[in-house]
């Protein structure tokens, strides 16, 4: 068992570092916005990004999960015919719903409250039809394992939208004009790098009933993923006709500290699905499912208390005399406790995933991704109009919750795990005691001993775990055994001759 979970974790870490190489330079790209962009247009970016997402959805309806879902099925047809069937699915509809965006450019812009943005809607056609076009190379490249590949591409576009963002919006003056411009040119060129991997796929051939499976698959996920996505961004537009667009600007200024987070789940995330469909037929997978879960949680609730405790302090860091976000964003730190712990919690979320897609029972998934939605909706109408962005937050933060608890609920009946509750609970306690030992410090100190109280404090975390024997004898014994290594160092390299 700790053999194949040390397999998820190399590939967790590789599949990452596109990840942290993405989350990070989005991360840089925020103060940058921040000295470059007015509120108001952060906001608009903010808002666009939103539909984007939305709409990213149907681009794909989930054609990349449904060929990695038959591609592993030994079923006589070979994958040449397998990838080029849902390859050209998603050419012919991207090009159709790309023109009539396109064409309708200037009413949608004024329905999503841009209306003095008509070309953004213009960008994201384009954007849309050219990221749907990479996910099943992407998805290839995850089931062949190819992690460092994904990872070389991943970071390839994501330095290219940094430094095309930097040259229009600070030499060229183009706003946000600039920011989608950046994401377009990026997008066409991630493509155009996947262009050897498609050369040795994509054949003239078009296998209907294959596509009616690949379909049946894939709508349910578009169900469920309209909604999942309304948990992650329905906010800012909600924001945005509750309040203005310098208050979103603000918010998503703020949001994206979450980054930090956000980048461990995805991280996980990526390398998490194609595991456990391969690991799914092995003799002792569900106990192995479980204790990958007490591991995350374990892993992730020291991140969300380290990163909250620190976050702020990193926001007001001066560099050259410039405070790393500028000083009008730093009313919204409040809510990046939350943010964390939204992120947090929908990797709880995912980690649950595990039920329905091994039971091909995606068509659930909507209902539970509706709930979350829903939730979420009625949240931000009811505490934005009184708290704003921690309204905001907040209901960010329930939907999630909702969301992973009504599918462990609906997981445990079709597809039993046994998971660690009792070893859950643990963490959770020892978490809630960290955090209080945090807040009555927060009362009583200032200065540098309030930083060495919050450094004190998340040690604090494991160390409660292991006063209270919350380790298993294996993982003591595992835990020994790493230590011992690390003592020694690395072996002495052989003489030469």
């Amino acid at each position: 068992m700790l053999k194949d979970i040390r397999t998820l974790g190399r590939e967790t870490l590789v599949y990452g570092l596109s990840t942290v190489v993405a989350r990070l330079l989005n991360f840089l790209l925020t103060p940058f916005y921040t000295y470059t962009l007015t509120k108001e247009d952060l906001g608009t970016a903010s808002a666009a990004f939103a539909y984007i997402a939305f709409f990213n959805i149907v681009y794909q309806y989930g054609m990349d999960q449904a060929y990695m879902r038959h591609a592993v099925d030994e079923d006589g047809r070979s994958p040449e015919e397998k990838f080029s069937t849902a390859f050209w699915s998603v050419l012919a509809s991207s090009l159709a719903l790309s023109a009539a965006v396109f064409a309708f450019a200037a009413p949608l812009a004024e329905w999503g409250r841009i209306g003095d943005h008509p070309e953004l809607v213009r960008f994201g056609a384009g954007i849309l039809a050219l990221d749907a076009l990479s996910t099943l190379p992407f998805a290839e490249l995850r089931l062949r394992h190819k992690a460092w590949v994904f990872a070389g591409v991943r970071s390839f576009n994501i330095v290219l939208t940094l430094v095309l963002n930097v040259f229009f919006l600070r030499r060229l003056h183009l706003g946000v004009d600039g920011v989608f411009l950046a994401n377009l040119i990026a997008s066409g060129a991630t493509l155009v790098l996947l262009g050897p991997l498609l050369a040795e796929l994509v054949r003239p051939v078009f296998a209907l009933p294959l596509w009616k499976d690949l379909v049946r698959f894939g709508l349910p996920l578009v169900a469920s993923g309209l909604p999942a996505v309304a948990v992650q961004v329905i906010d800012r537009p909600i924001m945005l006709r509750l309040t203005d667009k310098a208050t979103v600007g603000l918010y998503q200024a703020n949001f994206r500290l979450g980054v930090f987070m956000a980048l461990v789940v995805t991280m996980f995330d990526q390398a998490w699905r194609p595991f456990f469909l391969q690991k799914a037929k092995e003799p002792g997978s569900g106990a192995l499912f479980g204790r990958i879960l007490t591991y995350y949680l374990a892993g992730g609730f020291w991140l969300v208390l380290a990163m909250s405790f620190f976050i702020p302090d990193l926001v007001r860091f001066q560099i050259h005399g410039k405070a790393l976000f500028h000083p009008s964003y730093w009313s919204g730190l409040v809510v990046v406790p939350l943010v964390l712990s939204a992120y947090f919690v929908y990797g709880i979320y995912i980690n649950f995933m595990v039920a329905v897609t091994l039971s091909k029972r995606t068509g659930l998934l909507p209902w539970v991704t509706l709930l979350g939605a829903t939730v979420n909706v009625l949240a931000n109408f009811a505490l934005i109009p009184y708290w704003k962005l921690m309204g905001a937050a907040w209901s960010a933060l329930l939907a999630q919750s909702v969301m992973a608890a009504a599918l462990y609920l609906v997981g445990r009946s079709i597809y039993p795990v046994p998971y660690e509750g009792g070893r859950a609970l643990h963490l959770a306690g020892a978490a809630a005691a960290t955090l209080s030992c945090v807040y009555a410090g927060a009362v009583l100190l200032t200065g540098p001993a309030w930083l060495a109280a919050r450094v004190a404090v998340l040690a604090l975390f494991p160390l409660l775990l292991w006063w209270t024997h919350f380790p298993t004898l294996d993982e003591r014994e595992a835990l020994a055994r790493i230590l011992a290594r690390l003592r020694r160092g690395p072996p002495n390299p052989a003489p030469s001759v």
